[in-house]
C-alpha cells in the first residue's frame, strides 16, 4: 500500500513537471512570435492618448491590440523621451520643437488613414514599449496601401526600425530599398519633416504648405505584399491638405487672436487646440494635461508634471 502511494505521488509529480515544461515552451514560442503571419481583417482604430504615428491601439473582433509598425519610425509627439527625440530631429535636420510637430502630424495622418477598417499582419513579435498592454510589431494595410510606406512617402517617418520579411517576400531587402526611395523623394520634394524651415522655432508658423498630407500617384502602383487581401484599387487624387485637430497643418493662429474667456474651459473635455489657447500652455503641456485625465476639478492641475504654483495661478482662471 505504501509502495503504491509512493509511486502514485512520483507519477503525479512527473506529469505536473511535464505539463509545466510544455507550458513554458508554448509561452516561449509565443513570445518569440509565430512563424506564420496572423492576418487580422476588419481592424478598427481605437483612439488613445498614447497613440502616435507608428504605434497605436486597434480592435480586431472582441480583442484589443497595441501594434508598432515594422521598418518605420515617426518622431515623438512630446518630450517624454528626449534622447530619441533629439536623434529624430537630427535625422530630419530640424529642431526638437519642430520634430514634435512632425510627430503630431504623423499621428493625425495615421488616425485619418485608419478611420476605415484595415488589415494587420503580425507574428506577435514583442515590440516592447512602456504600455501595460503588450505591444507587437505589425504591417498595416489600408485601402491605399501599406501605412508605413505612406508615412515615409509623405515625409512623416524615417526608414528606420525593426525589420522583417513582409508577407509574400523572402527577405526585407526589397522593402528597405523601396522605403529609401520614398524617403529620397519626400526629401527632394521637401514635404513633411523635410519641408520644415530650420530657421523657425515652430513648424505651424510656416502654414499648411510645410506638411502636405497626400497620397501621391505613385502609391497606386505600389506592390502589395499581402497575398490574401483583396483590396480595391486606391483612388488617385491630387494633393490635399487636411485639417487635423490642433495639428501643425492649421493656418497660423496666434494666441492673441484666439483669446479664451476666463472660466470657460472644461478640464476633462477640452481639445488640445482649446488648451493651447490658454497663455502658458503649449502643445507639450496640453498633451500632459490630456494624459492625466480624468480630473475631479481644475484644481487638480497641480498634479500635472511641469505645472508649479506660478503656472497654476496663471492658468487656473481659464478653467471652470
Amino acid at each position: 500500500m505504501l509502495r503504491f502511494s509512493f509511486f502514485s505521488r512520483v507519477g503525479v509529480s512527473a506529469i505536473i513537471a511535464v505539463v509545466l515544461l510544455w507550458t513554458a515552451a508554448v509561452d516561449l514560442r509565443a513570445r518569440e512570435g509565430s512563424k506564420e503571419w496572423i492576418v487580422l481583417k476588419d481592424c478598427r482604430f481605437i483612439p488613445n492618448p498614447a497613440n502616435d504615428g507608428d504605434s497605436f491601439h486597434v480592435s480586431a473582433g472582441p480583442n484589443e491590440y497595441l501594434f508598432r509598425l515594422y521598418f518605420v519610425d515617426a518622431p515623438e509627439t512630446d518630450e517624454m523621451t528626449p534622447r530619441r527625440l533629439i536623434e529624430q530631429a537630427k535625422y530630419f535636420a530640424i529642431s526638437v520643437p519642430q520634430a514634435i510637430e512632425v510627430g503630431r502630424a504623423a499621428k493625425e495622418f495615421t488616425r485619418q488613414k485608419l478611420s476605415e477598417p484595415f488589415t494587420a499582419f503580425t507574428h506577435m513579435s514583442d515590440a516592447m514599449g512602456q504600455s501595460r498592454l503588450e505591444r507587437f510589431y505589425a504591417f498595416v494595410q489600408t485601402k491605399e496601401g501599406d501605412l508605413g510606406e505612406q508615412l515615409v512617402r509623405n515625409g512623416l517617418a524615417r526608414n528606420y526600425g525593426f525589420k522583417a520579411a513582409p508577407p509574400g517576400l523572402r527577405n526585407s531587402r526589397l522593402e528597405v530599398e523601396k522605403l529609401q526611395q520614398f524617403e529620397n523623394q519626400a526629401r527632394q520634394e521637401k514635404i513633411g519633416g523635410w519641408g520644415v524651415n530650420i530657421g523657425r522655432l515652430n513648424a505651424h508658423e510656416q502654414g499648411p504648405s510645410a506638411f502636405s498630407f497626400f497620397v501621391p500617384a505613385e502609391t497606386a502602383h505600389l506592390h502589395s505584399p499581402r497575398p490574401d487581401l483583396s483590396s480595391p484599387a486606391p483612388r488617385i487624387s491630387k494633393p490635399v491638405a487636411p485639417t487635423p485637430r490642433g495639428g501643425p497643418v492649421e493656418k497660423n493662429q496666434s494666441h492673441a487672436k484666439e483669446k479664451t474667456p476666463l472660466g470657460k474651459i472644461d478640464i476633462n473635455t477640452a481639445t488640445e487646440k482649446e488648451l493651447t489657447t490658454v497663455p502658458g500652455i503649449g502643445h507639450v503641456m496640453a498633451a500632459r494635461i490630456i494624459a492625466a485625465r480624468p480630473f475631479r476639478s481644475a484644481d487638480d492641475l497641480k498634479r500635472v508634471s511641469g505645472i508649479g504654483d506660478k503656472k497654476y495661478a496663471r492658468i487656473r482662471p481659464y478653467f471652470q
